[in-house]
């Protein structure tokens, strides 16, 4: 079946993703917007938008019924839920299918078998992937907390739904093991609707590796290469980039094979990503699956110069995948910095407020895929990721230097955002020689501190600030060039 019109049951900058190559394939596109959310740029540029209801307003993206009834009554015969949200639902894309249309992603029972950390973690056993010592509730969930302490400490306690670090505690020691359960079932039931726990033997410096895998339903998988993922804050990605550094071709091959080995036994359709963690003395572990396109595949695209989207579309079509696994190159060196509205000196406490004036980076392999207009407000009612930066560069150090160029070209004023903090993880020695695990930004804590401006150094850059608003200059530049803003050639 041909997708025609496609239902993008997401937001910000992923549908805005999503609609740039559907409408290059000629596929028309259809966004939902709701009352405190009507400032996204996919709005701006998909062929229709549909008025959600609901409060909090991210219900508004859960209520997989409204989203199914919306596409039907906007005549679109796909759905592509994007990331986050209904992205990782088995149930959501069981609806979408038994209500006649395509559902962008991989069948409900591959979603249901690799999404639940619990069975994901035995199958990944039965497929030979290996998993670290741990403990779940399924079999015997009053004696829970005495299998976890078993295993030994530290821990890492998570519900087994969850996903982008959310209902995640690490446990050091057996007096804090109570009050760390029930913190992570309260915030898993909270984010996910399921309280069900999984305690696993924390890997203390481990650098975080994921392997994008993409299927077709006539039986091929292959991988597009690995990421590396450590530099994170509470279990949340930050940096990400491809190739990850230090890897040899060795044991890049070899976590590679084990990807596609259990995305091939699970059958699995579409694009999906195999997480693992790498010990220090080098032995990796089957960590989980996310059963979708993730937020940093752009690093992909631009080492192997593919679409994942577009062919995340063919597949769901019924097409076979565009390339075999020889035929995948890759090509430099990518990375990803997640534009956040944060004060990270501040204990990456988030931030609110209305983007007065926006200035988007450019220049040789400069990627900016941005969720947000100039003027619209950043509330607290989703996730304070509002852009993603990703810089290309023959080289893993061209592509650090361009990327340090981007973010200081980055202005988003009226609101607090992490882009000098991101930089300074950049230029940090270790980041540089690729010295990388999840505990990064902790053990460097004090060398990441920002600049002690001077009062006088303050007020200057505000006044240079000020003096580079449109608003500045529109007293002396002529209409219509005034109204056009940073136009380029």
């Amino acid at each position: 079946m041909i997708i025609k019109k496609l239902f993008i049951a997401n937001r910000a900058e992923i549908a805005l993703r999503i609609v740039r190559t559907a409408k290059r394939m000629g596929i028309t596109t259809v966004v939902p917007w709701h009352a405190r959310d009507h400032h996204g740029p996919a709005l701006l540029v998909a062929d229709e938008a549909v008025e959600l209801q609901g409060e909090p307003p991210v219900s508004a993206w859960l209520d997989g019924q409204a989203l199914i009834a919306a596409a039907i009554a906007s005549g679109c015969d796909a759905i592509h839920p994007g990331y986050g949200f209904l992205s990782e639902n088995a149930t959501f894309a069981r609806d979408v299918v038994r209500a006649g249309l395509i559902f962008v992603g991989p069948p409900a029972e591959v979603i249901q078998l690799m999404g639940d950390k619990i069975t994901a973690r035995q199958f990944a056993t039965r497929c030979g992937v290996p998993v670290t010592p741990s403990a779940d509730e399924a079999d015997s969930p009053e004696t829970f907390a005495e299998r976890a302490a078993a295993i030994g400490f530290p821990l890492l306690i998570k519900g087994s739904a969850g996903g982008g670090g959310k209902g995640m505690q690490i446990v050091h020691n057996e007096s804090t093991l109570a009050q760390c359960i029930a913190t992570a079932r309260a915030e898993s039931l909270r984010y996910f609707g399921d309280g069900r726990l999984l305690a696993e033997r924390f890997v203390e410096q481990p650098r975080h590796i994921e392997v994008q895998v993409f299927g077709d339903s006539h039986g091929q998988v292959i991988h597009l290469g690995e990421r590396e993922c450590s530099i994170q804050r509470r279990f949340q990605k930050l940096i990400e980039e491809t190739p990850a550094p230090s890897l040899t071709p060795e044991f890049r091959q070899r976590i590679c094979d084990a990807a596609v080995r259990l995305a091939r036994e699970a059958g699995y359709v579409n694009a999906g990503t195999v997480e693992c963690i790498v010990s220090p003395s080098g032995e990796f572990f089957f960590l989980e699956m996310n059963t979708r396109l993730q937020v940093e595949h752009p690093v992909t695209e631009m080492v192997t110069g593919l679409d994942l989207v577009e062919w995340q579309l063919r597949v769901a079509q019924g097409e076979e995948l565009p390339m075999r696994q020889s035929d995948i190159r890759w090509h430099g060196s990518a990375i990803e910095c997640r534009i956040l509205a944060e004060d990270a000196d501040a204990g990456f406490v988030p931030d609110t407020g209305k983007v007065l004036l926006l200035n988007e980076p450019q220049g040789p392999g400069v990627r900016f895929d941005c969720g947000i207009t100039q003027g619209a407000a950043v509330t607290a009612d989703f996730d304070s990721m509002l852009a993603k930066l990703v810089v290309h560069g023959a080289t893993r150090d061209l592509a650090i230097s361009r990327l340090r160029q981007a973010l200081a070209e980055t202005v988003m004023l009226g609101v607090t955002i992490n882009a000098d903090f991101l930089g300074r993880v950049l230029a940090h020695p270790a980041f540089q020689s690729g010295e990388t695990d999840t505990g990064f930004l902790e053990r460097h804590k004090a060398d990441l501190q920002p600049a002690d401006w001077t009062e006088d150094e303050r007020r200057a850059l505000v006044a240079v600030a000020a003096a580079l608003g449109r608003e500045t200059h529109k007293n002396t530049i002529s209409e219509p060039y005034a109204s056009m803003g940073a136009w380029r050639n």
